[in-house]
C-alpha cells in the first residue's frame, strides 16, 4: 500500500469547533488559538463564519478576530460565507480562502439552510464568482456524505452529483464530510471517488466526525486512495447543531500522532499542538476529546 508521503491538515477548531459553544469565547481567545495552531505548524486554518449573529452568536465578532491575527504569510486563512452578505462582510478581512457549503442530503438541506440543494448551489454561485473575481480561493463543503439525520444513508451518487454542480459554478475544491459521524471506511471511499469524479485528488479532502470511533479508520481508508488533505480540530472540539448526538470532529492531534506513526510528513509539532488543544479546552472548562493528548498530557505529568 503506497500512501501519501506528507498530508495538509485544516484545523477548522476556531469556526467549525466553536460555532457551537453556548458559552461565549471571547475573540482574544480565538485569536490566541490561531496563533497557538500556526505556531504548532498548522498551514491552513478555518478561522470564522461571517454569518447572521442571529444564528450563530458564537460567530458575531469574526471581523474582530481576522483583524486581531498576526498573519504568517505562509499560513492560509480561510472563513464561512453562507451568502453574499456574508461575503461582502468577509472581504473586508482578506481572507484567504471563502469556504460555501451545500449538503448531500435533500432533507439536511432544507432543516439547515432552508431550500434544496439545487437552489443552495445558485446561493451559492454569485458568492463564487465575487470571491474569485476578487483573487480570493473557494472551497465547497459537502456534508452528510455517507450518512444524515433525517435520511439515512446517503448514495455516494448523491456526493458526485453535488460535487459536480459545485464544479460547474467554479468551486476550487471540496470538502467529503462524515457530518454525524457514521462513516465507515469502505462508504467513506465511495463517497470520495464520488467527489474525486469531478475534482482532482489534490483538490479533494476528508472532513471526518468521531461520533462512533471511526474518523481515524476513515482517515486510513481516505490515505489508501491517495487522499492528502484533511480537515480536523484541535481538542475535538465541534459538533453539528442541526444532527443530535453528533460529537465533534476528530482531533487534529489523534490525526496527527497516525500520521507521524506511519511515517508521513505533516510539519506540525505535536507537543506545541497538545499545548493548543489544551489552552482551549481549559478556556471551555472541559477536558480535551483527544485520546492522544490525554495520554501524552498524563505521561508529561508523570
Amino acid at each position: 500500500m503506497k500512501y501519501p508521503a506528507r498530508v495538509k491538515i485544516i484545523d477548522v477548531g476556531p469556526r467549525d469547533g466553536l460555532q457551537n459553544e453556548k458559552q461565549p469565547v471571547p475573540a482574544a481567545v480565538k485569536i490566541e488559538l490561531v496563533q497557538r495552531l500556526q505556531d504548532a505548524g498548522l498551514k491552513e486554518i478555518e478561522v470564522t463564519s461571517f454569518v447572521s449573529p442571529k444564528w450563530v452568536p458564537q460567530m458575531a465578532d469574526a471581523a474582530s478576530v481576522m483583524a486581531g491575527i498576526v498573519r504568517d504569510s505562509g499560513v492560509l486563512y480561510s472563513v464561512l460565507t453562507p451568502n453574499l452578505k456574508g461575503f461582502e462582510a468577509a472581504v473586508a478581512s482578506r481572507p484567504d480562502e471563502i469556504v460555501v457549503f451545500g449538503a448531500a442530503s435533500e432533507a439536511f438541506s432544507q432543516k439547515n439552510i432552508n431550500c434544496s440543494i439545487a437552489e443552495s448551489i445558485e446561493r451559492f454561485a454569485p458568492v463564487v464568482q465575487a470571491a474569485l473575481d476578487a483573487g480570493i480561493a473557494v472551497r465547497g463543503a459537502i456534508s452528510c456524505t455517507v450518512g444524515c439525520p433525517y435520511e439515512g444513508e446517503i448514495a455516494p451518487e448523491k456526493v458526485g452529483y453535488v460535487a459536480r454542480l459545485m464544479k460547474d459554478i467554479g468551486v476550487q475544491r471540496v470538502d467529503v464530510a462524515d457530518t454525524i459521524g457514521v462513516g465507515t471506511p469502505i462508504k467513506v471511499q465511495k463517497a470520495l471517488e464520488a467527489a474525486l469524479a469531478h475534482f482532482g485528488i489534490d483538490q479533494v479532502s476528508g472532513h471526518f466526525h468521531d461520533t462512533y470511533g471511526q474518523a481515524l479508520s476513515n482517515t486510513l481508508a481516505a490515505l489508501e486512495l491517495g487522499v492528502w488533505n484533511f480537515q480536523s480540530s484541535v481538542a475535538g472540539l465541534g459538533g453539528c447543531p442541526y444532527a443530535k448526538g453528533a460529537t465533534g470532529n476528530v482531533a487534529t492531534e489523534d490525526v496527527i500522532y497516525l500520521l507521524q506513526g506511519m511515517g508521513i510528513e505533516t510539519g506540525i509539532d505535536l507537543d506545541k499542538l497538545i499545548d493548543a488543544g489544551q489552552f482551549i479546552s481549559d478556556h471551555l472548562g472541559r477536558p480535551t476529546q483527544s485520546r492522544v493528548a490525554k495520554a501524552l498530557l498524563t505521561k508529561r505529568a508523570g
